[in-house]
């Protein structure tokens, strides 16, 4: 998959990424419990706020289903929570790209040969590409109701701002190449088996810098995804003993998202349904096939581009894999999937 192809669907779903904010701290503090049903949604909005996927995961899950998640993670079966992510199974690979001896030099040549100045053709991307991905969120049998009128209301906010934001822009770009280059680095997670070896708790702490970093970044392309967090609204819209929906409202690139979540109670504390339906899916995994990367990836290099060169029009491709039973959850303000 291209870059610009790659960009586009992580612009379509960035919302869905945010990650852990400090490094190797010391174990948490105990959690306060949500007693109600929004206060689960806001807890875990703050987690994203602040950066921290670490505690999103120990929000996110029960005690019990946290512990498999961290066993399967180090056996390489899942990376739970990056499945809720489009391309979920790239992850470390563009991490490893990023990270890569001598990547900002190739990324940055690689941008001004292909995209420098190409804003309508990336334009044209971000809208196939957001066309594209509410149909496939619509037909997806993976993904709930709920999750359906959500995820095409978000697609449809980052589509409109791909849309006018100036990608082509060769002076944004030689600043926030560098930038990502460096975090990735940062995390010590380039090598082929990182993610398993470091395991899930560190390996999302270590992100957090990462995709605080990135945050900065597509602030500087106009769209502020910690004011996105901020604007946050939760209700209560109703609720039957152990289950409810809740309403989220918030403005996300100017545009204004009003959906629902659905949340359920176990041992006395609220979950979202869908993220735990998700999430069990994952801590069943069974090993993942040996995946054959191309020499420039194996090598640790920088992966190559195959987009289609400048002034003629880019395809789209699927924003990512089916899953079945699993949806792509933004981890909020999406945070049920």
């Amino acid at each position: 998959m291209s870059i610009v192809r790659r960009a586009c669907t992580a612009l379509l779903s960035t919302v869905a990424l945010l990650a852990a904010a400090g490094c190797e701290r010391e174990a948490p503090p105990a959690d306060p419990v949500p007693t109600l049903p929004a206060q689960a949604v806001t807890q875990l909005v703050a987690d994203l706020r602040r950066n921290d996927l670490a505690a999103y995961a120990r929000h996110a899950v029960p005690p019990q289903l946290h512990a498999r998640l961290e066993t399967a993670w180090r056996e390489g079966r899942t990376v739970w929570p990056l499945t809720e992510l489009p391309l979920d199974d790239r992850f470390p690979s563009f991490i490893a790209a990023l990270a890569a001896q001598d990547a900002e030099r190739t990324l940055v040549a690689t941008y001004r040969r292909q995209f420098a100045g190409a804003d309508k053709e990336l334009h044209s991307a971000a809208k196939t590409m957001g066309l594209f991905a509410i149909q496939y969120v619509r037909s997806e049998a993976g993904y709930s109701d709920t999750e359906r009128d959500h995820h095409a209301q978000l697609i449809a906010a980052m589509s409109a701002w791909a849309q006018a934001a100036p990608l082509g822009d060769s002076a944004r770009a030689r600043v926030a190449i560098p930038q990502l280059v460096s975090a990735a680095r940062a995390t010590g997670l380039a090598a082929p088996d990182a993610f398993a070896r470091t395991g899930m708790d560190r390996s999302l702490r270590r992100l957090g810098p990462f995709v605080e970093r990135l945050k900065q970044v597509v602030n500087g392309y106009g769209l502020d995804l910690d004011a996105a967090l901020a604007s946050v609204q939760t209700s209560l819209a109703e609720q039957t003993g152990d289950t409810a929906r809740v309403r989220l409202r918030y403005e996300l690139a100017g545009e204004a998202v009003d959906a629902y979540v659905l949340v359920e109670r176990r041992d006395g504390r609220w979950y979202l349904s869908d993220v735990l339906r998700h999430a069990e899916t994952e801590a069943q995994a069974p090993p993942k096939p040996t995946r054959v990367e191309p020499p420039a990836a194996a090598e640790g290099k920088p992966l190559q581009v195959n987009a289609a060169t400048k002034g003629k029009p880019l395809q789209a491709t699927a924003p990512g894999k089916a899953k079945p039973s699993q949806a792509t959850a933004p981890a909020t303000p999406a945070p049920s999937r």
